[in-house]
This record gives C-alpha cells, structure tokens and sequence, in this order.
C-alpha cells in the first residue's frame, strides 16, 4: 500500500470516527449550547485547483479541476437543496455571502466551523447570506441543522458527483471531499475574500472572513 492509499484511508477513517461523535452531543454540555474547542486556525491559504495540494496531518492530496481566485466570479455550477432540487450557486446573487466550504459536516472541525459561521458573525446574518457547501447529503445536512439548532444557514450539497468542488478547484481527489474553505462575495458573484485551509485539520480564518464581509456591507 502506497503512501497517498494510507493517507486516503486515514482521512475516511478520521471521517467515520468523528461522524459517531462530532454531532451527537457529546461536543454540547446540556442546555449550554455548542462547546467550542482550542483548533488550530490556518494563517495562510492553499491555491485552489488542479497542479496544487492541501495536505492532511502533512500528507499531500491533490485538488482536482481549474482554480478559482479573489476576483473571479462565482461559476455556473448546480448543487442541491435540502428538497434534492438543483440551485446554480450563481443564482444566489442580490446580496453579501459567505460561502463556507467543509469537506463533512459530520467531523469535529467542520462542526465547529458552521457552528462559528452560525454563532459568532455579530449579527452579519441580518444583512447577508450565510451558505455552507459539503458532500453529505442534504438529509445529512437537515439532520445536522436541526440537532445543531442552526436556522440562519442555508446548506447546499454536493454529493451528487463533486460537480461544485470540480468547477472552483476545491475537490480532494482521493477521498472525494472538498477542501476547507470560506469565501466572501459580492452582490454581483464577484469573489472578494477567499482562504483555503493549507492543512485539512485546520480552520480557516472565520473572524476575516467577517472583517471582509462586513466591509463590503459598510461599502454598499
């Protein structure tokens, strides 16, 4: 067995393993609501697309289709809604978004991510879209909103074959996930923030991402 097969294995087995404890509220105390924990947040960014890597416990994986980057607009790609209907995610233009990417919700670092996304944006959901993006399912994601208690999150899916992932640049092609990331863009599908997490076990950034969000807000 190959190097990059052990490292496929061990990032679906981390998957599995955390999706027995990552949202059946071992990670919330009671009526307190989510615990969150100390993880590292990743102060760099990868480049999306085919040619470039993220790495898992520093084990590269390739990312797979053409990059996307500040500055480019949102493509016409479809993912699905929570009723399996498709939506272009370029259709979502009129305000603000950020658009946060997680490789599976069901995962302790992609738990707390949408939890920081949901919880922790000071009031920036009253103004803007927040959207998350990852290969679960849409009932997966239905579960995971309800036991998480997440109602200012619209969950789009991409489970129906990386078509999202491969259009932005974003797939990991061995396990077959997206790679952790959050962009920020426009009213007019113009990408104006974006960071990808070098290190799959890392957060990004959500705090800038607010900053930048929030800016463009302020200019408009």
């Amino acid at each position: 067995m190959t190097r990059i097969h052990r490292t496929i294995l061990s990032v679906l087995g981390i998957i599995c393993l955390a999706g027995m404890t990552g949202c059946d509220g071992k990670s919330k105390s009671g009526d307190v609501g989510f615990m969150y924990k100390d993880l590292p947040v990743a102060n760099s960014s990868a480049t999306a697309g085919k040619g470039h890597t993220v790495t898992f416990k520093g084990d590269p994986l390739k990312l797979a289709g053409p990059g996307i980057k500040v500055g480019d607009k949102l493509r016409n790609v479809k993912v699905a809604k929570g009723d399996l209907s498709l939506i272009n995610l370029a259709d979502t233009k009129g305000k603000v978004r950020i658009i946060n990417v997680v490789p599976s919700l069901d995962t302790p670092v992609c738990e707390q991510q949408t939890h920081h996304l949901s919880e922790k944006n000071s009031g920036l959901d009253k103004m803007i879209e927040l959207i998350t993006i990852s290969v679960d399912t849409p009932f997966a994601q239905g579960r995971f909103a309800k036991e998480a208690k997440i109602a200012n999150v619209t969950f789009l899916s991409d489970y129906r074959g990386g078509d999202f992932g491969k259009a932005y640049g974003l797939l990991v092609e061995g396990p077959h996930i997206l790679a952790r990331t959050v962009m920020v863009v426009d009213k007019d599908n113009v990408i104006r923030y974006m960071q990808i997490a070098p290190e799959l076990t890392q957060l990004p950034d959500m705090d800038a991402a607010f900053r930048a969000a929030k800016s463009l807000v302020e200019k408009s």
